[in-house]
C-alpha cells in the first residue's frame, strides 16, 4: 500500500495523518503546554514520513504550534497542515469569512492554507452554504489551497459538490465501531472523487491491548476516551466490544503487529478511504514506529471475514456521518453540545401579528415580489410555501433532484425551526416534479428525511416556476409546542 494519495493534483498527503486534537485536551483548564517544545516533537514524525498535519481552529494552540514547527524550526521540511474552521450556528459574512481564515493564516505563519476544512453544525440554517460559498471565493484570492469538508453527511455534501463547490475531502468517523462512511458516503465519495479522511480509528485508544480482557472502565482520563466509551455503548456495551479485540487480537497475532495496526489498517483498505488519522500528545507520547508498521502487512480475504463476523455482532451507529454533532444520540465527550456552543439561532427572521399569527421569511426576492411569507403559524398549525431550492441569488444542488430535494427539505425544516417547531410535526407534504421521469430521486430524499415520521404525501408532476427548479414541495404541521 502507498504511504501516500493525491487528495488533489498539487496536494499529496500521508496516508497516516497525524491529529493534533490531544493539544486541547493537553491545555485542558488552564494547563500551558511549551509550543517550542510541542513544536520539536513533529519533527520525528515528518522524519519518518508522516508529514501530514490535521488541527483546528479550536484545538488549542495547534495551529501556533505547527507554524512554529514549519516557519521557525524546520523551514526547509515540506509538511502539510490541515486544519477546520468550525464557526458558531449564525449568519456568516464575507467580513466574518476572512477574520477566521487570516486568523488561521497568522497562527500557521502561512501565506495559504493547504486544505481548509468546514463544519456545520445546522442544516438548516442557510449560514453553511453561505460558509462555503465564501470559503471558495477566497480560494480564488490564494488564500486557501483546497476546500474539504468535516462530519458532513451524504446528503449535504452531495448538495455541496452539486452546487459547484470544489471539495475534495469529508473527515467523518469511520473506524470498526463506526461503519457509516463505508456505505452511502463512500459511493459518493468515489462518484465525485472525493477522498475520506478517517478519524476516529482507534476510538480513543480502545482498539488497542490496552482494553483487551479488562474490566469495564468507570473513571477516563481523556476527552477521547469519554467520547468512544459512548461508541461502544451504543454499538452494545462492553462484553461485545470484547469480543471483537479477541478477534483483532488474533489477527494481530499472525502478523506480530498490534491490535491498533489492524484496526487501523482495515479502514485504510475500504474505498474511498484517503488516510487515517492518528492522535498524537506531542512531547509526551509518539507512537511512530508502531504507526510504520502499518505498511508492513496487508489484510487477507479470511482476516477480513473473521473480523467482519465480529463486527456483525455490533449494533451500527445510528444516523450519518457526523449526525452525533446535531442529533441524539450526541455521541461527545459531554454526551451533549454544552462544551461545543451556547445554543442556535432561528434560521429565519419572524414576524408576530397582535393577534398573535407568526410568519417566517427566508428572504429571497419573491416573497416580497409576490406578498407572501415562507411559512406561517396560526395556532399550533403551520403551513409551510411551495419552497425551491433558491437560497439567495443561486438555485443550489445543480441538475441533481437529489440534492434538490435535500435542500428544499432543510429549509422546511428551517422555516419549522424558525416557529418553534420540527420536521417531527410534519402531518402532510406535497411533492411537485417537473419532470416524473425523475420522481425516483425526488421520493428517495423525502423518503430519508421523513422515514420516521411519515407524513401523508402527493407527488405531481408541473411545470415549475424556473427551468433550473427541478423540485418544490410545500409542508403542512401541527405543531406540538405551544
Amino acid at each position: 500500500m502507498e504511504r501516500y494519495t493525491q487528495l488533489a493534483p498539487d496536494l499529496r498527503i500521508a496516508r497516516v495523518l497525524t491529529g493534533l486534537w490531544q493539544i486541547a485536551d493537553m491545555e485542558r483548564e488552564g494547563r500551558k503546554i511549551d509550543l517550542n517544545h510541542a513544536a520539536a516533537a513533529m519533527h520525528p514524525y515528518v522524519e519518518a514520513g508522516f508529514t501530514t498535519f490535521d488541527m483546528a481552529d479550536h484545538y488549542g494552540s495547534a495551529e501556533d504550534i505547527a507554524g512554529i514547527y514549519q516557519q521557525q524550526l524546520h523551514p526547509e521540511r515540506s509538511v502539510q497542515l490541515l486544519t477546520k474552521w468550525v464557526p458558531p450556528p449564525g449568519p456568516l459574512t464575507a467580513e466574518i469569512i476572512q477574520q477566521a481564515v487570516q486568523k488561521s493564516l497568522i497562527r500557521l505563519q502561512a501565506s495559504q492554507i493547504d486544505l481548509l476544512q468546514f463544519h456545520a453544525w445546522n442544516y438548516a440554517h442557510p449560514q453553511w452554504l453561505d460558509g462555503l460559498f465564501g470559503l471558495q471565493e477566497l480560494q480564488k484570492k490564494g488564500l486557501i489551497r483546497h476546500l474539504g469538508l468535516t462530519n458532513f453527511d451524504t446528503a449535504h455534501l452531495r448538495i455541496a459538490l452539486t452546487s459547484g463547490i470544489p471539495i475534495v475531502s469529508n473527515q467523518v468517523c469511520y473506524s470498526l465501531l463506526d461503519r457509516r462512511a463505508g456505505s452511502a458516503m463512500a459511493q459518493l465519495c468515489k462518484a465525485f472523487g472525493v477522498k475520506i479522511l478517517a478519524f476516529g480509528t482507534l476510538a480513543g485508544g480502545f482498539l488497542s491491548e490496552r482494553w483487551l480482557g479488562k474490566p469495564e472502565p468507570t473513571t477516563l482520563d481523556t476527552w477521547s476516551q469519554m467520547k468512544y466509551k459512548r461508541f461502544i455503548d451504543v454499538a452494545g456495551g462492553w462484553e461485545v466490544f470484547q469480543r471483537l479485540l479477541r478477534t483483532l487480537a488474533q489477527v494481530a497475532q499472525r502478523y506480530d503487529v498490534s491490535i491498533a495496526n489492524v484496526a487501523s489498517r482495515y479502514i485504510l483498505e475500504q474505498p474511498a478511504v484517503g488516510g487515517v488519522i492518528i492522535g498524537a500528545r506531542l512531547g509526551k507520547s509518539a507512537h511512530i514506529e508502531e504507526n510504520q508498521r502499518l505498511f508492513a502487512f496487508a489484510l487477507s480475504e479470511a482476516d477480513q471475514q473473521e473480523i467482519a463476523e465480529a463486527v456483525a455482532a455490533l449494533k451500527p451507529i445510528p444516523g450519518d456521518c457526523g449526525d452525533e454533532y446535531r442529533k441524539p444520540p450526541f455521541l461527545t465527550a459531554s454526551g451533549d453540545l454544552s462544551h461545543h456552543l451556547d445554543g442556535f439561532p432561528a434560521p429565519y427572521a419572524t414576524r408576530t401579528d397582535p393577534n398573535g399569527t407568526v410568519r417566517a421569511f427566508s428572504g429571497t426576492s419573491w416573497e416580497d415580489m409576490a406578498g407572501y411569507c415562507r411559512a406561517i403559524k396560526v395556532g399550533n398549525r403551520i403551513s409551510v410555501s411551495g419552497t425551491t431550492a433558491t437560497h439567495g441569488p443561486r438555485a443550489i444542488g445543480g441538475q441533481d433532484i437529489i440534492a434538490q430535494t435535500h435542500f428544499v427539505i432543510d429549509k422546511i425544516e428551517g422555516a419549522l425551526q424558525s416557529l418553534g417547531s420540527s420536521l417531527n410535526d410534519v402531518i402532510r407534504t406535497r411533492v411537485f416534479v417537473s419532470d416524473i421521469n425523475n420522481w425516483e430521486g425526488a421520493a428517495r430524499a423525502h423518503g430519508e428525511r421523513f422515514a420516521s415520521i411519515q407524513p401523508a404525501n402527493t407527488m405531481v408532476q408541473a411545470k415549475l416556476v424556473g427551468a433550473e427548479y427541478l423540485v418544490e414541495i410545500e409542508a403542512e404541521a401541527v405543531c406540538s409546542r405551544q
